[in-house]
């Protein structure tokens, strides 16, 4: 008998789902382990595979949109099997779902090209073009324009992944996402996106840490000098390449483990303090920030986790995380030093109980045995959650920490 195939929660923090791309359509035979669908979820766009064998009755949710999780993604079951019962009785079940239930109909209506008005930066009339909504929505976010994108979807309808691998030819006058826009004076003007599903967890999950986590602040200078000169030997070998982040990581996890109450988390009513140390390790793409995780961080070397955090960056901006790479953070570093701030306050990253937020290393006069000398600083501020840890324990960590990135062969012992 028929099926109904739900839209799947593929990651911890997934409430809803947005079909890139259908592999199969209404009518194909369907094998268990088949590629069905690409899913986009608000981390990462996953391959979701068939658990079961059959005909694709229905689709419930077009290339394009979304849906939330647990509802009709689609239906399998015997070719020209009745599955309209099927779908009525998903609809009365669902209490949850406040959407109008997917109207029923003896064969599923073709997809329809979104008609919604999109901002543009082509002043051509594009309304003619065959193209997918989420490819529309990703030229737009890129400043592409779709006239000059060759499709090679069905009919030559341009998809996601034309627009993905699309490089303007010689001469080309596509204008990038950060272009800016010619307004006349006096005129007032705007551009809208819809917000992706990444947007909106970020904005869920942050509203919900700052205004349930009572966060305090505490910041420290610290002496770059003998890390440079430490990175500089390092790098000179030419065998790896170290960041200033992965001496970071590196000393957060050795602090760490001398301080197992900023590895904690607040659980309502018990604190849980863990015993391994797994640093997520923000990282910004195009539609918000990703936080990877670097496990037993302790644990390793510097060239172990230089390597992990390079492969996370590349998975990351390619979406191509799974949920294994992001899940079981027990502390977090948000480092913008690469971009010449200063110094910044971090919002926790729950269940985490604080965060590092790292600023750039600034050359300035520093007091060294009496006499004024230049010096290399660097500012890190430690956000912590005052239900877990109290301002002692807060202060102690840093100390610690500042001790081995100003002495950084302590990390060997």
């Amino acid at each position: 008998m028929a099926d109904i195939v739900k839209m799947p929660k593929l990651s911890d923090t997934m409430e809803e789902g947005v079909v890139s791309k259908w592999h199969k359509k209404v009518g194909d035979q369907v094998k268990s382990g088949d590629l069905l669908a690409e899913i986009e979820t608000d981390k990462a766009t996953m391959d979701f595979e068939s658990f079961q064998d059959g005909v694709l009755l229905y689709i419930g949710v077009e290339e394009g949109k979304g849906a939330p999780v647990e509802s009709v993604l689609a239906i399998l079951g015997k070719k020209g099997e009745d599955y309209k019962a099927l779908l009525e009785s998903a609809a009365s079940n669902s209490s949850d779902n406040k959407e109008e239930a997917p109207a029923v109909e003896e064969a599923p209506a073709p997809a329809k090209e979104s008609t919604a008005p999109v901002a543009s930066t082509s002043s051509s009339d594009d309304s003619r073009l065959k193209i997918s909504p989420l490819a529309r929505k990703l030229a737009t976010e890129k400043g592409i324009d779709i006239n000059q994108v060759n499709g090679s979807g069905d009919g030559g309808r341009i998809v996601k992944r034309d627009v993905e691998s699309y490089t303007p030819s010689s001469g080309a006058t596509a204008p990038t996402a950060a272009a800016p826009v010619f307004v006349p004076a006096g005129t007032e003007s705007y551009t809208e996106v819809p917000v992706s599903q990444m947007r909106k967890v970020i904005a869920k999950r942050l509203s919900e840490s700052k205004f349930t986590a009572p966060h305090f602040y505490l910041t420290v200078e610290i002496d770059m000098d003998n890390a440079i000169a430490s990175r500089t030997a390092i790098n000179a070998s030419g065998e790896v390449r170290i960041s200033y982040n992965d001496f970071v990581v590196k000393a957060c996890g050795m602090a760490l483990r001398k301080h197992p109450a900023i590895n904690s988390s607040w659980l309502g009513d018990r604190i849980r303090t863990n015993q391994h140390i797994h640093i997520g390790v923000a990282i910004s793409v195009e539609d918000g920030l990703l936080v990877p995780v670097v496990r037993f961080a302790d644990q390793k070397g510097l060239h172990q986790i230089s390597a992990e955090v390079k492969e996370y960056a590349g998975k990351a901006k390619a979406k191509k995380l799974q949920p294994a790479d992001w899940e079981g953070n027990t502390f977090t570093i948000s480092n913008l030093g690469m971009f010449d701030i200063d110094e910044f306050t971090a919002i926790i990253n729950t269940p985490d109980s604080c965060i590092l937020a790292v600023g750039s290393i600034q050359q300035k006069p520093v007091v060294k045995n009496g006499a004024v000398v230049p010096g290399n600083i660097m500012k890190v501020t430690l956000s912590c959650d005052h239900r877990v840890v109290d301002g002692v324990a807060g202060a102690e960590f840093l100390k610690t920490l500042k001790s081995y990135l100003e002495n950084p062969v302590m990390m060997l012992v």
